[in-house]
């Protein structure tokens, strides 16, 4: 088949959620990806934040492939092997107490939020609790996850969505102090605001907040689906700014493409939150989505993925930098590790997106304006000149 024919047959069969690019992606091999045309594209995407090692690793398929053959799902009512090794590797990892394993990061915000609000009712027996979240944020699309996404473009069709949610602004702490009452439960934010602009927190505002929290005992959710499994260098982004969270969320580079996420609690929010019968998934933690974790963090490990990360990201953000002086299509670049945003004015992000992807480049979008880069964390420095030859064209 064509790639063209390919292309209508997903039209004509699958629901149109997502306006998609041209282009049929059939395989990849490091930081590139092949059409079903043969052409070679440079990967500064990476499936959305995903695909951390690059595509083709040999060990993490090689993982993948052992555990297939020994059992791929056993549900919950039972332990597996590949379920306690993940669960020890990510607590150490962030240094957090007990793990609950989701198949998304949407899910592991759902979690997160009834954590929240169980937390709560045995303090007072209360059920008219609230949430802050953050206005420009995204935390999913499920019902939960989209009433502390403070977007309402999202919102809007969806409505009545859950209750007792308030919104402040992203890197204000007097205006998330505005929002705080007696029922306050939880604060909800992105370390680093992803779809919303690429926005990272202010260090004194992330503190702030964790002052807040603690003086009114008010639980501080922080969400690392993209920033985290270390996109700014760090295991998790929140490790770069001295605070650590009671509750966190994770997914996307934890499995490496492998549908996998997790919410993560310290020991004062697990010992007095969800018991059995409050919260379940028949799929989460099985053996497949747990060996591709396991896989991950031993090739983070043996790729010293972290460390390169930090060493790869001043190169990164001095092309970036000098692409923003030269351009007059670009006006700012901001962001923190391997997750870059290029502000772009004088023609529209989806432009930009479309002239990179006929170019052999792939990047998207983030916010109404700003092109958004999350390349795999193991890029090299040719990989970064070639990317910036191809923008530089393309502006």
């Amino acid at each position: 088949m064509s790639m063209q024919e390919y292309m209508d047959k997903a039209e004509q069969y699958v629901l149109r959620t997502y306006n998609r690019f041209p282009v049929v992606l059939e395989r990849g091999e490091g930081v590139h990806l092949y059409d079903t045309d043969g052409k070679r594209y440079l990967d500064f995407a990476a499936g959305i934040a995903v695909f951390a090692l690059g595509y083709k690793n040999e060990a993490y398929n090689q993982a993948l492939k052992d555990q297939i053959d020994k059992v791929i799902h056993t549900s919950n009512l039972y332990y597996n092997v590949p379920m306690a090794r993940a669960a020890e590797k990510l607590a150490v990892a962030s240094g957090m107490d007990k793990v609950f394993f989701t198949n998304s990061g949407t899910e592991a915000v759902e979690g997160a939020i009834k954590a929240a609000r169980k937390y709560a009712w045995l303090k007072d027996g209360g059920t008219d609790h609230e949430i802050i979240a953050m206005k420009n944020s995204f935390h999913g699309r499920s019902l939960g996850a989209l009433s502390v996404t403070g977007n309402t473009h999202y919102q809007e069709p969806f409505k009545p969505l859950i209750g007792g949610i308030r919104f402040a602004d992203f890197n204000n702490l007097e205006s998330v102090k505005a929002q705080v009452t007696d029922k306050t439960c939880a604060v909800i934010l992105e370390t680093v605001q992803g779809e919303g602009g690429i926005y990272p927190a202010d260090p004194a505002f992330l503190q702030g907040l964790r002052e807040l929290c603690d003086e009114r005992d008010i639980l501080l959710i922080l969400d690392e689906i993209q920033c985290g499994m270390g996109r700014t260098g760090e295991w998790f982004a929140w490790q770069g700014y001295g605070v650590k969270p009671d509750v966190m969320t994770t997914a996307k580079a934890l499995g490496c493409g492998v549908p996998v996420g997790a919410f993560v609690l310290n020991e004062k929010t697990a010992k007095a939150s969800l018991v059995p019968g409050d919260h379940g998934t028949t799929y989460g933690g099985n053996p497949l989505a747990c060996a591709a974790v396991n896989a991950v963090f031993d090739q983070y490990e043996k790729l010293g993925v972290l460390e390169h990360v930090r060493k790869i990201t001043p190169y990164l953000e001095k092309r970036l930098d000098g692409l923003a002086e030269k351009s007059d299509y670009v006006a700012a670049r901001r962001g923190k590790g391997l997750m870059q945003g290029l502000v772009i004015r004088g023609k529209t992000v989806g432009q930009v997106v479309n002239e990179a992807l006929a170019e052999g480049l792939l990047v998207i979008s983030a916010g109404s304006d700003v092109l958004r880069l999350v390349p795999p964390l193991v890029i090299t420095e040719k990989d970064v000149d070639e990317m910036t030859e191809i923008l530089e064209k393309c502006l």
